[in-house]
């Protein structure tokens, strides 16, 4: 399964001041596989280990932060001996273990020749009282779930993405019912690495909704393993409420809506936690369209996300026969699939920093805002055809963008200052801004 990530990977090994490289991300978004993948093809041995299953590794930093020792222990347990520069070792699960993270600011210091992978699920979350983050000591990675893009890949479509990279916007039009069909699958499966796969294997929904179930249950295990005790029904609750928020017309995240006179002291905890976990994605609000965006974010107003569209729609309990058949999923839950659809393409193909526009009163409303190559862009969100939209003219009589962008089921089209893309084709929105 091709990861787009990979590249930077790449980019990681041959850089002459390399660090230890640390990959975040949500459980199960396939931190393991790539870096085992990445370990097989271009090294020539893999020291890998798995700090919650290495029971006996425990106290291995807690001695001291001596390297010599701490390789030698790697080499007893892997049976592999590193070498630098040929042996890739991976230190998989490292919040398990008090202060692993710390770790990786002496391998840096002390032996910077040897190639050091790290990951984690909760790497921001340890809840090690001697720990301390190795700041300025590692480089950084993060994986999301499969992207729409990468999802034509792993099914085989590489015809149809190359295609859409190509941008001839006539040939894409001819072949625009192929990707709307792919389109409503990926709104299903999603890009979970496991269901995709068990999906290409068996083209088979029940599967793939078994999955996603024993997904969202582990993401549950973890509230009650992790977190302190005292914050764990909040995150329950936050994290229950997400699917309902998103359902409403404006889909601002409303506390009282959580919990009957809740407010923000009483889940923000629950909420920074989900965020560090890789759970959810956190759009603000801004005031005012000016570069810097985030000089004008409002941290009271907000909406939350899923990590992941097929997570969302099986936490919705929405069944297959709704989404791929027929234009049911267009229908009442249209618009939160459809804006969860396009923030995961902002941030897993292009890692663009999302905001959102509303006007004072709440009348109107842009669904994303986003700063790129110098700009500020606003983008319109629309699930169907019908491209009226009386919240993006609100913004651009008020803030007169040079550049506007609308994405839905319509065809491409530039009309003045306003282009319509594909929502199939989000993920070219670096190349057409």
């Amino acid at each position: 399964m091709k990861r787009l990530v990979y590249n930077d990977l790449l980019s990681w090994k041959s850089k002459p001041n390399r660090k230890p490289l640390l990959i975040k991300g949500a459980r199960q978004v396939g931190k393991t596989w790539l870096m085992k993948e990445f370990g097989k093809n271009e090294y020539k041995s893999v020291a890998y280990i798995n700090f919650e299953k290495a029971t006996q590794l425990t106290d291995l930093f807690k001695q001291d932060f001596d390297t010599s020792r701490i390789l030698r222990s790697v080499q007893l347990v892997t049976g592999i001996l590193p070498i630098p520069g040929e042996t890739l070792i991976i230190f998989d699960e490292l919040q398990s273990v008090p202060r692993g993270l710390l770790s990786l600011k002496y391998f840096y210091e002390d032996v910077p020749e040897y190639h050091i992978v790290a990951a984690g699920s909760l790497l921001g979350l340890s809840t090690h009282h001697d720990d301390s983050f190795p700041v300025g000591k590692v480089d950084f990675l993060e994986l999301c779930p499969l992207s729409f893009e990468e999802f034509l890949i792993a099914t085989g479509n590489e015809s149809l993405h190359k295609t859409v990279q190509s941008q001839e916007w006539k040939l894409i039009k001819a072949f625009r019912n192929n990707y709307i069909e792919l389109l409503k699958h990926y709104y299903y499966i999603g890009g979970m690495p496991e269901v995709v796969s068990s999906f290409i294997q068996s083209n088979n929904y029940t599967f793939a909704r078994e999955i996603q179930s024993a997904i969202l249950e582990s993401y549950i295990n973890d509230f009650s393993k992790h977190p302190p005790l005292d914050i764990v029904p909040r995150i329950k609750m936050v994290w229950d409420a997400i699917p309902s928020q998103l359902a409403k017309e404006n889909r601002k995240f409303i506390y009282g809506a959580i919990k009957s006179g809740g407010r923000a002291k009483e889940f923000e905890l629950a909420i920074m936690w989900l965020e560090e976990a890789g759970l959810i994605h956190k759009v603000n609000r801004i005031t005012n369209a000016s570069l810097p965006l985030k000089g004008f974010a409002d941290i009271n107003a907000f909406k939350l996300f899923a990590v992941d569209i097929g997570l969302l729609g099986a936490k919705s309990g929405l069944d297959a026969k709704s989404i791929i058949q027929g234009n049911q999923i267009f229908g009442q839950y249209k618009g939160a699939l459809t804006e969860q659809f396009v923030l995961q393409q902002l941030k897993f193909s292009n890692n663009i920093e999302t905001y959102y526009w509303s006007s004072e009163k709440g009348i109107a409303e842009v669904d994303f805002v986003i700063q790129a190559k110098g700009k500020v862009i606003p983008i319109e969100v629309k699930a169907e055809e019908n491209l009226k939209s009386k919240s993006l003219k609100s913004y651009r009589d008020k803030f007169h963008p040079e550049f506007s962008l609308r994405t839905s089921m319509s065809d491409f089209r530039i009309e003045e200052t306003l282009t319509n893309i594909p929502l199939y084709t989000i993920f070219l929105i670096n190349k057409i801004i």
